[in-house]
């Protein structure tokens, strides 16, 4: 397993203490660099016993979903929704976003919401912006950027993230071609003013 969704710690109706993990489960990470195609991520609720040691795994997803992201309140703390960026054929390119709600698990399928960047488009990771004020966990923005392949034009795009379809609230085409990127960070002004400043 690799890039968590999230994770924390609970205890169950019987009084034991439980670790739970959400992550993607990598198929084949051992020869993932060989193949892209080799990679399939399902994403997995893992619930390990602290007092016995017994270890459970749920399915969420059966698409090829990864690089997740969560409301930034919820970290480390049980959390129900998380978005993951729908993985393209070819690896490792993505071609949308899907919202999964974890009190689905009955279900074996938790996806609850899902927007397609569209032929030949394909995004960057996607990161949550929370409503300021808001109380409620899915309750902000989706932001990403999208390359279209076709036209070679780059957009920022924020999806609604409540929406049933991440409906595309706001479109801002830049002036230069943006490269596919995992791993990025935005940040508020205010965060970054609160900073500690370099010694």
């Amino acid at each position: 397993m690799m890039h968590s969704v999230n994770a924390w710690e609970e205890e169950g109706a019987n009084g034991e203490n439980y670790l739970v993990l959400v992550a993607p489960n990598v198929l084949s990470i051992e020869h993932m660099m060989e193949d892209l195609n080799l990679v399939h991520n399902n994403v997995e609720m893992v619930r390990i016993n602290l007092n016995t040691g017994v270890v459970s795994r749920n399915p969420l997803s059966a698409g090829n979903l990864d690089l997740p992201v969560i409301h930034p309140g919820y970290v480390g703390r049980k959390n129900r929704y998380a978005y993951l960026a729908s993985m393209a054929n070819p690896m490792p390119k993505v071609s949308g976003v899907m919202k999964l709600d974890f009190s689905r698990i009955d279900t074996g399928n938790c996806v609850v919401a899902s927007r397609n960047y569209g032929p030949r488009c394909y995004g960057g990771e996607p990161f949550f912006v929370p409503n300021d004020g808001s109380e409620e966990e899915d309750d902000g923005y989706l932001v990403s950027y999208v390359h279209n392949e076709e036209t070679d034009e780059s957009t920022f795009v924020v999806m609604d993230a409540r929406s049933p379809t991440l409906e595309i609230v706001a479109e801002v085409l830049l002036p230069n071609r943006v490269p596919y990127g995992f791993h990025g960070l935005f940040v508020s002004k205010a965060e970054l003013l609160s900073q500690r400043p370099f010694s």
